[in-house]
């Protein structure tokens, strides 16, 4: 598994599982196919292309693109061509952008489309190493607005790259792409948030991230070569843990679907995959509608309960009518007349003597009847999945009751990965073990592990009869665990990063002269081998996306104000960044009262009070990336000491003992979670207050923050 570059796995699957259908992308026409063989070709003549551009081996090239077939060609053509490649999420603002362009001093940007082009042109003047710009889908109006190119850079069209690839491919070129490669060659940087807010950047070479694709797809028991393994993919790839499945799946041969986050749950019907990718958030809330819908199931069952009971002597009918219907069903096929009387199936003493409103009764509390026995069916069975242990195999009445359970309910909730789905692989940050245990009832056994981007994405995961809940798994095949005497989780092999780019301080810090890398996360074994996250080290933090969260320039905002005595950054494994705040009494009761405000134990619910603290938000949410913006925050009247364990005796805040103590303030901050939604770049969130109360007060004014500051537009990067 070691001393593979990453286009040898394609050429592997070239050779051993041609697929037809290896990469397909869903377009307003349907889905586009794609062989991987043509899929090779496209990926030489855009290396070759770019070589043509004057750039040389080694210069890096910037990626703002959609996590489509597009980014893979781009992808691949850049690995071939032996440039380093630099993905780009797109929910970053637009001067992390302008940072990261000039930090990685890349030569070449390539871009999803003309608009996303315009919205990042003006900063462009300021990255002096870029010389060229690469647009992926062209306007109808592309050769009109050739002249209006850009003045500092040059700008062409995929099409005219790989018509210039074209022009010198031969078999001699493909030979020599590949023979100038090798496996500790740098593949690509992808920036990360640094300690400080600031982006830094993970080296990662080809054999990082072959190592870590080929152990994780060995490791996955039955997993079939070519078409007979159906991926659907949604998560970006901009993260290595969708980019490493990638490359496992292109060595597979498998037949891969791209599609949206917002098209996702349609397209897991319609594709149905046996392996599908996933992020802890989407399992929450399919188990929150699960859950919401037993709740609302038993509410109508309880209203509709006693209006059956009270219809006793109509129940006989039921059979009845139900075995005739599908012969009088018939017959109306054939053209014969059938009678009321007769489409009823009742006797005719019988209709004469209930007459017609009598049996309309009936049936209402007939069909009354089946919703409430299928409510009744729907919370027995989630009571039984709440009920599973992931591990322990289910024993006499239980093991009956779930397999009967299975045909009645649990197909149902299969039905919406798919109904064919074999490998449900979750990441990116932690899954409750609750929902593991409820889908695991249900025949849908996630595969939880655990990985950064440092470490080339997983070095541990659940897998087959090795699968707790609770759990992140067992080390992959050539990876080291070790726990530190502080409960660090410790990560030694061949898929840990090279460095940070520009930064050996921080290498340093981060890799020990044994080539162990420091996790910043805590763990510990499990009896029987598991490895399971308990804690933290680091003050960063994931939220169920999956995306990484930076306390510190936050709560360093924050303090700033002599309003704000401590801020502290909550979310971890939560839908979204949330934020206790310790006010300054002292300062805040001066404040109120020049507000006219007489300062009373309910003074940190007033609505004036709630808005000055929103503006104290609002500022310091300006230039950071709207998923690691605060959302919500919650004022508390307390006050961390060392006395009372909530910091350390260097000052420094003891995170765990504060989310420890003040865990009930925190949990109603995420009470109506669902009812947040994501902040886009020109939301102002106002979870905490009634909008229209801000302006009854006089001395609070919205923050405003600059369109660089924040995340790129949205409609242009969905």
């Amino acid at each position: 598994m070691v001393g593979r570059t990453l286009p040898s796995l394609l050429d592997e699957a070239c050779d051993r599982t041609p697929n037809p259908h290896a990469f397909n992308q869903w377009t307003d026409k349907g889905w586009q196919p794609l062989s991987n063989q043509a899929f090779r070709s496209a990926a030489e003549e855009f290396a070759l292309g770019l070589l043509n551009l004057g750039l040389e081996r080694g210069d890096r090239v910037a990626l703002l693109m959609h996590s489509d077939v597009n980014f893979c060609i781009a992808d691949m053509g850049c690995l071939l061509a032996k440039l380093i490649d630099v993905p780009i999420d797109l929910t970053q603002t637009l001067e992390n952008i302008a940072f990261i362009l000039q930090h990685s001093e890349a030569k070449v940007l390539i871009v999803a489309n003309q608009d996303l082009l315009d919205q990042v042109a003006p900063f462009l003047g300021e990255t002096p190493n870029l010389k060229a710009a690469i647009v992926i889908d062209i306007p109808s109006d592309w050769q009109q607005r050739q002249v209006q190119r850009l003045k500092y850079i040059q700008v062409f069209s995929l099409l005219e790259i790989r018509l210039r690839g074209q022009t010198q491919i031969s078999d001699t070129q493909r030979q020599q792409l590949r023979l100038v490669l090798a496996a500790h060659d740098l593949a690509t940087i992808v920036y990360i948030p640094g300690a400080t807010g600031k982006p830094q950047g993970v080296m990662l070479s080809h054999e990082n991230l072959s190592a870590d694709a080929l152990a994780m797809f060995t490791g996955i028991p039955d997993l079939e070569l070519g078409d007979k393994e159906v991926i659907l993919s949604f998560l970006p790839l901009t993260h290595v843990f969708a980019r490493v499945f990638l490359y496992g799946h292109i060595n597979y041969g498998h037949s891969i679907y791209f599609t949206t986050p917002n098209r996702v749950m349609k397209h897991l019907k319609e594709v149905q995959p046996t392996l599908f990718a996933m992020v802890p958030l989407l399992l929450e809330k399919t188990y929150s509608k699960i859950l919401e819908e037993g709740s609302k199931r038993a509410k109508q069952g309880t209203t509709r309960h006693s209006m059956y009971d009270l219809l006793p002597r109509f129940r006989a009918f039921a059979v009845q009518m139900i075995r005739r219907d599908a012969k009088t069903q018939e017959r109306q096929r054939q053209g014969e007349i059938v009678t009321r009387r007769e489409r009823l199936g009742i006797p005719l003493s019988q209709f004469n003597q209930w007459k017609l409103p009598h049996l309309r009764l009936f049936v209402s509390s007939f069909k009354l009847r089946q919703r409430q026995d299928t409510q009744r069916v729907f919370n027995w069975a989630l009571n039984l999945a709440q009920r599973y242990e992931l591990g322990q195999l289910p024993q006499g009445r239980y093991a009956l009751m779930l397999k009967l359970a299975d045909r009645l309910v649990f197909c149902q909730w299969r039905s919406v990965f798919g109904g064919r789905l074999k490998y449900p692989i979750c990441g990116g940050a932690a899954l409750k073990a609750e929902i593991v245990n409820l889908f695991a009832a249900a025949g849908i056994r996630i595969l939880q592990g655990y990985g950064l981007t440092e470490t080339g994405s997983a070095v541990a995961c659940n897998r087959a009869q090795f699968n707790r809940a609770g759990t992140v798994g067992v080390p992959l095949a050539g990876v080291e665990i070790a726990i530190a005497d502080d409960g660090e989780i410790l990560v030694r092999g061949p898929n840990v990063t090279q460095g940070y780019y520009k930064n050996p301080d921080a290498t340093q810090q981060a890799i020990d002269p044994d080539g162990w890398f420091h996790t910043g996360d805590i763990g510990e074994f499990t009896a029987d081998g598991f490895l399971k996250i308990t804690g933290l080290k680091k003050s960063q933090f994931k939220l169920s996306t999956g995306k990484y969260v930076t306390p510190q320039p936050l709560e360093s905002k924050l303090e700033q104000s002599p309003l704000v005595a401590k801020a502290i950054a909550v979310g971890a494994g939560r839908k979204f960044c949330a934020m206790l705040i310790f006010p300054h009494l002292d300062t805040l009761h001066r404040q109120a009262q020049t507000m006219g405000l007489v300062p009373t134990e309910e003074l940190l619910k007033h609505p004036c009070i709630l808005a000055l603290y929103q503006t104290l938000v609002d500022e310091a949410n300006c230039h950071l990336p709207y998923w690691s913006t605060v959302k919500r925050f919650q004022l508390v009247s307390a006050t961390l000491t060392a006395e009372n364990g909530m910091l350390a005796p260097t000052g420094e805040v003891r995170r765990a003992k504060v989310v420890e103590v003040f865990a009930k303030e925190i949990n109603a901050l995420y009470g109506e979670a669902d009812d947040v939604k994501t902040q886009r770049p020109g939301d102002r969130e106002m979870g905490n207050i009634d909008e229209h109360s801000v302006y009854s007060c006089p001395t609070t004014s919205r923050a405003s923050c600059p369109a660089y500051a924040q995340s790129l537009n949205s409609s242009l990067t969905a």
